[in-house]
């Protein structure tokens, strides 16, 4: 069992004005793989509203795993990378690599993604996109890494060499 936060980064959605979708799908899929979703939250499209949620669900809350959907684009108020980075300690490219990789296959536009992932003390951040459609594709992609990554971050993976055919 892993802990979980999920944050939605969206101005209208913390004005009520627009319903989140996205972060359900994102407790959705993880209670289906075995998380425990304590945490989700709506916050505008504000730096330091992202970056201060992100610290409290890290150092305060200590969930293993936390999420962010929304804010990667382009638009002047997608600042939800940088948001990040403020306040991440180790940068984990291939998450987020990976993601834009793959989904370019079905969606050309996934490749303008500017999301990031990284660890902040014991927790891994992972940026993730700001529709249920695409965080769903991302979790799909990224899945099977997530458990095992949460194990080496607190110690308890047995061995990181894996068994594949």
């Amino acid at each position: 069992m892993f802990t979980v936060g999920i944050i939605t980064a969206s101005d209208k959605g913390a004005q009520g004005q627009r319903e989140d979708l996205s972060g359900p799908a994102i407790a959705g899929f993880i209670e289906k793989i075995g998380g425990n979703v304590i945490r989700k939250v709506v916050v505008p499209d504000e730096r330091e509203a992202i970056s201060s949620q992100l610290i409290a669900f890290c150092d305060v809350d200590q969930l293993d795993l936390v999420f962010t959907t929304g804010g990667t684009g382009f638009s002047k108020r997608d600042i939800t990378p940088e948001a990040t980075q403020d306040v991440i300690e180790r940068v984990i490219p291939g998450f987020t690599d990976l993601i834009r990789v793959k989904s370019f296959e079905s969606n050309p536009r996934a490749i303008l993604s500017r999301a990031v992932a990284g660890i902040r003390k014991d927790t891994i951040i992972i940026n993730l996109p700001g529709s249920p459609r695409g965080v769903i594709e991302a979790l799909d992609i990224i899945g099977p890494s997530l458990i095992h990554g949460i194990e080496i971050l607190k110690g308890s993976a047995a061995e990181c060499a894996s068994h594949h055919q």
